[in-house]
């Protein structure tokens, strides 16, 4: 007797000492998202003032607001092969300090003399920019996979994600009254020494699950238990990549049917995350005649809405695989509905109300936060021996739509002098999701590679 009741008192105190160090890395990754997307957001609440400094025009300001994207999407490839051979500590340390470094310079553009040099120098930093901000989201996808059992990995997935909503809520006034209090420069300057900081924290905090040295063994058992790829977050070596198949691992990610639709629906989500950070806060001042710190203060209601549905989109998706639903149907139907939800931002061209208008696109912009969950397909179907090679290839074609998207409105806009057209776009490319989603994707499932 007196053995069976310590035995139980043991399982008892190993159950109890079961550590939650895996929700402080999720607010580490959350934080630096929200700062991620502030910074790609600068020029949209600048952009107003900076047009008219500079003399822009709406068809250079598109191609300004795409340059990040170019780089982010051709650095794709190389950053997840980076992540997947150094792992996210070390990358995603460089990562932060550059984008965040680049930032900081931006608020010199007008110290170059003419329009024409601060344009280019303008346009070179947001490329560099986007080329260091590349490994980022692959990073997140790589540590929720390792750090997270599948039964959480939906709503720790959607936090982070949702973090581009909470930018705009936190880092949207900020940044609209630092403009009009202090002038544009000062917002490059106050988001780029924050990030520099953040850059060292991450350093210090950061380690891989079986590394920590505060994660309890009840911690870690339940991650391996639950599905999480806890030795999936260590570095490869080069031979593995070999071992794997180099470019045919590639091409067999490229070719899985599955894979692809998640990639294009991701491209057509974010049409809509890039009409928020880019032409939104303009479409406020142009098209509904607000001022910059008026645009700047209502942009973060569509933005609070985002964020709330990101999270409630996690939240339903797990609490149905708890339930007994199958993976598929878990991270199907949140993304259904959601953007489904998301094609009422057509509605704004037919409406003058000012108050309508911002509810019509906070309740898109729920809509989008309930359908954001891309990450979360990607953590539960990526290989094993590649989860940042495919985080980033997921990521290059999502982003895709950073630079179609602002030249795309910035056509729009310029042809017909009016954001109609952008909205009839964006809305479109929300129902493509859906039809992507039923149509195209079937089984969501873990790839697994075959044989080079």
């Amino acid at each position: 007797m007196d053995l069976s009741r310590s035995a139980s008192s043991t399982d008892a105190a190993a159950s109890a000492a079961r550590t939650k160090v895996r929700y402080g890395i999720l607010l580490l990754i959350f934080v630096i998202t929200t700062l991620n997307y502030a910074d790609r957001a600068t020029l949209s609440v600048t952009g107003s003032a900076m047009r008219t400094a500079f003399s822009l025009d709406a068809i250079r300001m598109g191609y300004i607001f795409s340059a990040f994207s170019w780089a982010y999407v051709l650095s794709q490839l190389p950053a997840g092969w980076l992540l997947d051979r150094f792992g996210a500590r070390r990358v995603y340390a460089a990562s932060i300090f550059s984008w965040s470094l680049f930032t900081l310079l931006q608020s010199s553009v007008g110290l170059l003399g003419s329009a024409g040099a601060a344009i280019t120098g303008l346009f070179a930093l947001r490329f560099v920019m986007g080329a260091a901000e590349s490994p980022a989201f692959p990073a997140n996808a790589k540590v929720v996979a390792s750090w997270f059992p599948t039964n959480e990995r939906g709503t720790a997935s959607a936090i982070f994600n949702a973090a581009q909503y909470f930018a705009a809520v936190v880092f949207t006034p900020l940044m609209a009254w630092l403009t009009h209090a202090f002038g544009w420069e000062m917002v490059y300057v106050v988001l780029g020494v924050a990030g520099l900081l953040l850059a060292l924290t991450w350093l210090k905090v950061m380690k891989n699950p079986a590394d920590h040295p505060r994660v309890s063994r009840a911690e870690l058992e339940y991650i391996e238990q639950g599905g999480g790829l806890v030795s999936g977050a260590r570095k490869t070596h080069p031979d593995d990549v070999s071992k794997a198949g180099g470019w045919t691992l590639v091409r067999q990610l490229l070719s899985n049917r599955m894979l692809l639709g998640v990639y294009l629906a991701q491209y057509c989500i974010n049409v809509l995350t890039y009409f928020f950070l880019t032409w939104f806060p303009i479409y406020l001042v142009q098209a509904r005649g607000m001022t910059i710190l008026h645009a700047g203060l209502v942009a973060s209601l569509p933005a609070i809405c985002g964020f709330l549905g990101g999270v409630l989109g996690g939240v339903l998706s797990d609490g149905m695989i708890r339930r007994g639903c199958s993976l598929t149907v878990a991270r199907k139907v949140p993304i259904v509905g959601g953007m489904l939800l998301s094609t009422c931002i057509i509605g704004c061209n037919y409406v003058s109300t000012d108050w309508v208008v911002v509810a019509l696109m906070s309740l898109a912009f729920f809509g989008k936060g309930i359908g954001a969950l891309g990450w979360a397909v990607v953590a539960d179907t990526s290989p094993k021996e590649a989860l940042g090679l495919s985080g980033g290839i997921f990521n290059m074609f999502g982003n895709i739509a950073g630079i179609v998207t602002p030249i795309v409105i910035g056509y729009l806009v310029a042809r017909t002098g009016s954001f109609n057209g952008a909205l009839v776009f964006v809305g479109a490319n929300a129902l493509l999701t859906v039809i992507s989603y039923l149509v195209i994707v079937k089984d969501i499932r873990r790839v697994e590679l075959r044989p080079a």
